[in-house]
């Protein structure tokens, strides 16, 4: 349709959203679906930041605030980079936005210029290059094998440096894979950063609490302070507070860059709500024991996961360290036929067969730049888990 605009020629709507859609349906429709496509904690927001949401509500608090957040919260963020991360900001170099996703995208729409390069390493979330891409920026992605632990290797990001490079974009946890960089593997990626002044780094963070096995979460700006100029950290509430509907993001980074991001952010959707910011600030300054509590259910339920799935026929299943997803490969399934008559060509052909045969949906890896794989989200309850893992052993299992 020539009316609308050519740029959304470049850009493909979410795949994950789309398996949790098509999941939705299905469940309407009166089949019984598991949907293993939202990366989306089973548990509710705690008690304490609900109340402090209805206090705010009560109070008076439901007024337009300041575009990029409430001082409050500011403070909290600031307390929180400091306590956690040791990395000190003042408020103008902190931005809340309506979820990490628009923080992304302010950033990426403030600083991309066209035929700007930016580095995602893969698998990545389904978002990073469509945000690029949309920016007018070229997304280049580099290929992160299980072999090396579905992380970017410093020779390899070296090696996709040209003039052009704007942006590393490092997800640690992942989406999707749940790898983790150990301070080590950091500090190696961060020794080439040093050697090219012109590139910049977005670290996502979103998962930064969601790790297991007494891993040490660290991020860019702690581990190489040299680069603190020129990184956005970047991390919210939605997935360790269980806040997803609540929509808050943040960010800490350069004063310049947090005021063209805010530009931007003034004139698109302005404030974050004003209740969940009051609410965030509570999940920020109030009780985190309950964190703990969570993530001893995420790691039962991780093993659980992997060792079930490491028992399905042509299914190989990495342990992540981290976030709640996992993300086997399934190129022991390509070429068989499944219980449909159809045979499995591809990760896109063995989710669609999968969901079809056994009611189970899961997102196809070649959504996340690499496959033949797919990504499973672990939160949610483990009785549905395990019935959905021997739905997969079962489909594997019956495929000829």
């Amino acid at each position: 349709m020539a009316f609308l605009a050519a740029a959304l020629d470049r850009v493909k709507p979410s795949a994950t959203i789309a398996v949790t859609d098509k999941a939705r349906a299905l469940k309407a429709a009166g089949r019984n679906v598991i949907g293993l496509g939202a990366g989306e904690p089973d548990f509710d927001t705690p008690a304490n930041i609900k109340l402090a949401a209805i206090h705010a509500i009560e109070s008076g608090k439901t007024k337009y605030t300041a575009v990029d957040g409430i001082p409050e919260l500011k403070d909290a963020i600031i307390a929180k980079f400091q306590r956690e991360n040791g990395v000190a900001y003042k408020p103008n170099q902190i931005i809340v936005g309506t979820g990490g996703k628009q923080v992304l995208y302010n950033a990426l729409m403030a600083t991309i210029n066209p035929g700007d390069e930016v580095i995602i390493p893969a698998p990545y979330w389904v978002s990073y290059p469509e945000m690029v891409a949309l920016a007018g920026g070229e997304p280049v992605p580099v290929v992160c094998t299980a072999a090396a632990g579905f992380k970017l290797q410093a020779e390899a990001l070296d090696r996709a440096i040209t003039p052009k490079t704007k942006w590393v974009i490092l997800c640690s946890p992942s989406n999707p894979t749940g790898a983790a960089y150990t301070r080590a593997e950091l500090k190696a990626l961060t020794d080439v950063l040093v050697k090219h002044p012109h590139v910049w780094v977005m670290t996502d963070d979103m998962y930064e609490h969601l790790v297991y096995d007494d891993f040490q979460f660290t991020t860019v700006a702690q581990v190489e302070p040299s680069l603190y100029d020129r990184t956005l950290t970047v991390n919210g509430v939605s997935k360790a507070y269980c806040m997803t509907g609540w929509r808050i993001g943040y960010a800490g980074g350069p004063a310049q860059l947090i005021k063209a991001m805010s530009t931007i952010q003034s004139q698109s959707t302005s404030n974050p709500s004003s209740i969940s910011q009051w609410a965030s600030v509570e999940a920020l300054n109030g009780p985190q024991d309950f964190i703990a509590a969570n993530n001893k259910v995420f790691k039962e339920r991780r093993d659980l996961v992997v060792s079930m799935l490491n028992q399905a026929k042509g299914i190989e299943c990495p342990r992540p360290e981290g976030a709640f997803y996992v993300y086997p490969s399934c190129a022991g399934t390509i070429g068989k036929t499944a219980p449909s008559g159809n045979v499995i060509g591809n990760d896109e052909q063995f989710v669609t067969e999968l969901l079809e045969t056994e009611g189970v949906a899961v997102v196809q890896g070649s959504a996340f730049g690499l496959g033949p794989a797919f990504r499973i989200s672990y939160a949610t309850k483990t009785s549905d888990l395990e019935d959905a893992c021997k739905r997969i052993q079962r489909f594997c299992g019956n495929l000829r």
